[in-house]
């Protein structure tokens, strides 16, 4: 599986620390940057992922700023996008299950390492319930 990776400069540190964790996994990432902790503007990265999710680079995007929310944002701005800002184990899965999020964002200034290596492991290994949430995530979609 290919998962397409982005965050600003206050994501950066976390976002490599999930890639190193998931490369090691066997997953492929696209990383579409930044490459440093040098002060860039999220919303850029934020719709390069939401982009490259719905042109099919990658099945799935990981999306990381200082609190998750403006990449999460930027990234929604997307059409198609359904990206998820979690902040808790429970979150991600939900966002997957109920929301089928295809991208999961965190914020690097405020989730740690652990918590967050727990998320994108429940993101990952949960399934979309449909039923129901189809009829959601498809009015979703259609806006």
């Amino acid at each position: 599986m290919i998962i397409a990776m982005a965050s600003d400069h206050a994501g950066y540190e976390l976002k490599m620390a999930i890639r190193e964790k998931l490369e090691k996994e066997g997953y492929q990432i696209l990383d579409l940057g930044t490459d440093s902790t040098e002060s860039v503007d999220y919303p850029k990265y934020g719709k390069a992922l939401g982009e490259a999710v719905m042109a099919g680079k990658a099945e799935k995007g990981i999306a990381v700023c200082g609190t998750g929310i403006g990449i999460s944002i930027a990234a929604n701005k997307v059409k198609g996008i359904r990206c998820a800002l979690c902040t808790s184990v429970e979150m991600a899965k939900m966002a997957k299950q109920h929301n089928n999020a295809n991208i999961l964002a965190m914020g690097g200034r405020t989730t740690d390492k652990e918590l967050a290596f727990q998320m994108v492991d429940t993101w990952l290994s949960e399934e979309f319930l449909g039923g129901k949430h189809l009829r959601r995530t498809n009015m979703l979609d259609e806006m």
